[in-house]
């Protein structure tokens, strides 16, 4: 059974130093967690931007990108019309509202730092 939907924006604090990792990591500590599909690519578009933004810090974001793999994640697909359903309704992406959909169908906290999918999860 999944304790946790994780997103990307609180993996990434993880992966790649960023101050909120510490109560991040409190919060998924001996949890089973779960991610929609699209959070590897979610990632590598985080990398990708700390790469344009920070090129001297390149080697220690590849390596905290590294780390993904080694997370125990499990990928799940998502019920991509009901998701485009709940992104209208809440007023996310689809990528975000991935998240919350996966939440919401199993049952699970959502472990996030975004705001507006924060914003979502209190309100529905």
């Amino acid at each position: 059974m999944v304790d946790v939907v994780v997103d990307a924006s609180a993996l990434g604090a993880l992966l790649f130093g960023e101050p909120e990792a510490e109560a991040v990591a409190a919060q998924l500590a001996g949890k089973v967690l779960a991610a929609p599909t699209l959070l590897d690519f979610e990632l590598a578009n985080i990398c990708v931007i700390k790469l344009r933004r920070f090129p001297r810090r390149r080697d220690a974001l590849l390596s905290g990108y590294a780390l993904r793999s080694t997370l125990m994640i499990d990928r799940i697909e998502v019920d991509h019309a009901a998701v485009i359903d709940l992104a209208e309704k809440a007023q996310l992406t689809a990528y975000d509202a991935s998240y919350l959909w996966l939440a919401r169908e199993l049952d699970a906290a959502l472990v996030t730092l975004d705001k507006a999918l924060a914003r979502a999860l209190a309100s529905i």
